[in-house]
């Protein structure tokens, strides 16, 4: 009887070529060059970053990121949420939620990025300290 040799490829797979080799590797590098690329310039473009809080949905204050601070953003019905600004991060650290998701989140510190914590209606959202002029009042 003949033996059969097995393949160490399934069947119904082609071995990669070499061009497809390079495609990938093509692909991973602009994909972390555009990574990179973005980051650098959500660096760049974030001066005087500050860490804005809004009570529902009002502006309740402006803490800058490169000052360290504990700030407790209490409310009348014993609501809390205690907001910590440390090493230019804004993280919050303790909730009076029943879900905590706030708390789990990692700390954020670029342009646009927000912290939410909708039972207790809070949101903290990196701004750039700069009022954009979209929104600014025109009277």
């Amino acid at each position: 009887m003949e033996r059969m040799e097995k393949s160490a490829i399934p069947a119904g797979l082609k071995p990669m070529k070499k061009n497809d080799v390079i495609l990938i590797a093509v692909i991973l590098v602009l994909a972390l060059a555009v990574f990179g690329g973005v980051s650098f310039y959500s660096t760049l473009t974030t001066n005087e970053p500050q860490a804005v809080v809004y009570l529902d949905g009002e502006e309740w204050g402006r803490y800058p990121l490169s000052k360290d601070a504990v700030v407790e953003i209490r409310q009348e019905n014993e609501r809390y949420n205690i907001l910590q600004i440390r090493e230019g991060k804004a993280d919050i650290t303790g909730a009076s939620c029943p879900d905590r998701i706030c708390v789990n989140h990692r700390p954020v510190s670029r342009q646009g990025e927000s912290l939410v914590c909708l039972p207790n209606r809070v949101v903290v959202e990196i701004q750039n300290g700069v009022e954009s002029e979209v929104d600014a009042d025109t009277n």
